[in-house]
C-alpha cells in the first residue's frame, strides 16, 4: 500500500451515534474511533493535550489531557508543527494546532502486545507525523505482534526557543525543551491509554531517527521519564545533538532582531507564518542547512554533561538497540551539491575550530589531510564523525560502562546515489517497510534484507534482545547479534547481502585519537 497524503480533513466530534462501534476506543480525554484498511486498524489524529499550545500558551509546557466523555473521529492526521517549508510533513498543512498522535495495529483480540512509539527527526527543525514515509500500515501487516505509535512534538523557534533571559521571559522557563516535554506528554498518553487498544503499557519502547533518536537518547536522561518505555531504538542520533544556553539565547536574540521584538508580548503578536519566513532566511534547514536549533543543556531538565549521566548510570536500566550510517553527511552532500556543500562545510569547520584548543585543532587537521579524494570528502568525512559517528559510539561507550546494555550497529548500504552513499536517513525506507517511497535512495532494497531489519528491530521492542533464531529470521539463518562491549566493541554490521557481528578495530567506524575527543563539543 503506498502511503497518501491527501487533503487536510479535520476529526469531528461524533453527536449521532453513527459510528462503528467494533473501532471505537475509550481513552482519558474521549472515545476515539479509528479506520479499517484490509487488517490493520488506524487511529489518526488523536490529541494528548488539554490544551493546544496557542494563543497565550504559545512557548507554554504543554497542558494534561482532561476526561472526556464525548465520541470522535480519528480518521485524519493532525497537521504538523510550524517550521520554514521543504519537509514532505507540511504538505497538508501545518499549524501551532499539532499536538497530536497516529496508532496502529492489526484486527485481532491479542492484549498486552509491545508498543514501539516512533519520534520523527528533522535536526529539531522541521518534520512531522504527516510525512508518507511514517505510515505504519505496511509495518503492521508484516509486524502484527506490535503496536506502533507516532507522536508530535514542536519543532524550530515553538519547540526549542530560549526566552528566560527576557525582560518578560520568567514566565516562560520551559520554552527552551518545550518539544521534549510534548514528547514526554505524549507518551504519559501511552502509558495511560494504549491497554484499550490492545498494547502493554509496560512494554513500551522508544524509536527514532537523527534528532529523533537524540531526542529518544535525552528522554532517557529526564527524570520520572523512565516509567513510560523501557527501551530505545536510535538511529544515527546521540546526546551530542544539544547546545548550551549561551549558543541558545545566541540564536533567539538574533531572531528577535530581524524581527524587530524587544520582549517576549512583542513575540506573541508575530504571526506563525512571519516566523516562518525569517527562519528560513535565517537558520531553515532546506534554505542553509542550519542546523542550529536543538535541546538545551539547561541543568533543569537535560544534565549539563549529558555523557556524565550516561557514564554515571542514569539510563542503564534501558535498554539500547542504536547505531549509525557509514557515510553520514553525504546525504547534506547530495542535497546541497557540491560547491554549497563546501562553503558550507569550510565555514561550519572554521567556526568548530574556535572551540578547540591548538592540539585538538592539529588532531582535525591531520584527520582532514589524511583523506584523499574529491573536494568535499574530507569535510564530509569530519561531519560525519562530529555530528552522528563519533557520538553513536560513545554512547555505546558509556552506556556500557555504567552496566548499561546498548546492541549497537553500523549501516553499510549505499544507494544508487552517488554523492549520497549509505547517508544519513537513507535507512527510513528499510525500517519503514515503503520501498515506494525510493527518490531520496535511487532504488529498493533486497526485500529479505530489508524484512530481516525489521524483524530485529521488532524482536529488540519484544524482548529487549534483537538477536533472531533460524526460524525467525526471514532468510533462515540466524542472526546472533552481540552486545557492546568494552574490549571488543562488536557491532552489528548491516550490509544488504551479509549481516554480520564484527570489532570496531577492524571496521575503524571512529578515529579514537582524532574524532573521538570531539563529541565533548557538540554538534553547534
Amino acid at each position: 500500500m503506498k502511503a497518501n497524503m491527501g487533503q487536510y480533513v479535520e476529526n469531528q466530534k461524533i453527536t449521532d451515534g453513527n459510528y462503528v462501534k467494533s473501532l471505537a476506543v475509550k481513552c482519558v480525554n474521549g472515545t476515539f474511533v479509528g479506520k479499517k484498511e484490509e487488517n490493520i486498524i488506524s487511529y489518526k489524529g488523536i490529541p494528548f493535550v488539554g490544551q493546544q499550545p496557542v494563543g497565550n500558551l504559545r512557548w507554554k509546557a504543554p497542558v494534561d489531557v482532561t476526561p472526556d466523555d464525548g465520541i470522535y473521529e480519528a480518521y485524519n492526521y493532525g497537521k504538523a508543527p510550524v517550521q520554514a517549508l521543504g519537509d514532505p510533513a507540511v504538505e497538508i498543512g501545518m499549524s501551532e494546532n499539532c499536538l497530536y498522535l497516529n496508532i496502529w495495529h492489526v484486527d485481532d483480540a491479542a492484549k498486552k502486545k509491545p508498543v514501539i512509539v516512533w519520534i520523527y527527526g528533522g535536526a529539531f527543525d522541521v518534520g512531522g507525523t504527516t510525512d508518507p514515509q511514517y505510515d505504519c500500515h505496511n509495518f503492521i501487516q508484516e509486524n502484527p505482534d506490535v503496536i506502533v505509535v507516532t507522536i508530535t512534538y514542536r519543532v524550530s523557534f515553538f519547540g526549542f526557543f530560549h526566552l528566560s533571559h527576557l525582560p518578560d521571559g520568567k514566565d516562560y522557563p520551559d520554552a527552551q525543551n518545550l518539544g521534549l516535554l510534548d514528547q514526554i506528554k505524549a507518551l504519559k498518553w501511552v502509558h495511560e491509554n494504549i491497554a484499550g487498544f490492545g498494547g502493554d503499557p509496560d512494554n513500551v519502547t522508544i524509536w527514532g531517527e537523527s534528532a529523533g533518536a537524540a531526542s529518544c537518547t535525552l528522554l532517557s536522561l529526564i527524570k520520572g521519564s523512565h516509567q513510560y518505555f523501557k527501551r530505545v531504538i536510535a538511529q544515527s542520533g546521540a546526546p551530542a545533538q544539544m547546545r548550551s544556553p549561551e549558543q541558545a539565547i545566541e540564536v533567539t536574540n538574533k531572531v528577535m532582531e530581524a524581527l524587530g521584538c524587544k520582549t517576549v508580548a512583542d513575540l506573541l503578536k508575530v504571526s506563525a507564518e512571519k516566523f516562518a519566513d525569517t527562519w528560513a532566511q535565517m537558520y531553515g534547514l532546506y534554505q542553509v542547512l542550519g542546523i542550529r536549533t536543538m535541546p538545551e543543556r539547561d541543568g533543569i531538565y537535560l544534565p549539563l554533561n549529558p555523557w556524565e549521566a550516561y557514564a554515571n548510570g542514569a539510563a542503564k536500566d534501558i535498554e539500547f538497540l542504536q547505531g549509525c550510517n557509514k557515510d553520514e553527511m553525504n546525504t547534506f552532500l547530495g542535497a546541497l551539491g557540491v560547491d554549497a556543500w563546501n562553503a558550507w562545510a569550510s565555514e561550519r569547520k572554521a567556526g568548530k575550530l574556535t572551540q578547540l584548543t591548538d592540539k585538538e585543532k592539529a588532531l582535525v587537521e591531520s584527520y582532514c589531510n589524511d583523506i584523499q579524494g574529491m573536494s568535499y570528502d574530507a569535510t564530509v568525512r569530519l561531519f560525519s564523525q562530529i555530528m552522528f559517528i563519533a557520538p553513536q559510539i560513545r554512547l555505546s561507550e558509556e552506556q556500557t560502562k555504567a552496566g548499561g546494555k546498548s546492541y549497537t550497529y553500523y549501516y553499510r548500504v549505499e544507494s544508487s546515489q552517488p554523492l549520497i552513499k549509505a547517508g544519513h536517513a537513507s535507512e527510513l525506507s528499510v525500517v519503514f517497510a515503503h520501498p515506494e517511497l525510493n527518490e531520496f535512495t535511487g532504488r529498493a532494497y533486497d526485500e529479505t534484507f530489508c524484512k530481516t531489519v525489521r524483524k530485529m528491530w521488532v524482536q529488540f521492542a519484544k524482548t529487549g534482545n534483537p538477536s533472531l533464531s533460524a526460524t525467525e529470521s526471514p532468510d533462515g539463518k540466524a542472526k546472533e547479534w552481540p552486545l557492546y562491549d568494552l574490549k571488543d566493541k562488536q557491532v552489528m554490521v548491516l550490509d544488504e547481502h551479509d549481516i554480520h557481528p564484527a570489532k570496531e578495530s577492524e571496521l575503524k567506524i571512529v578515529d579514537w585519537e582524532r574524532t573521538y575527543f570531539l563529541t565533548n563539543y557538540y554538534m553547534p
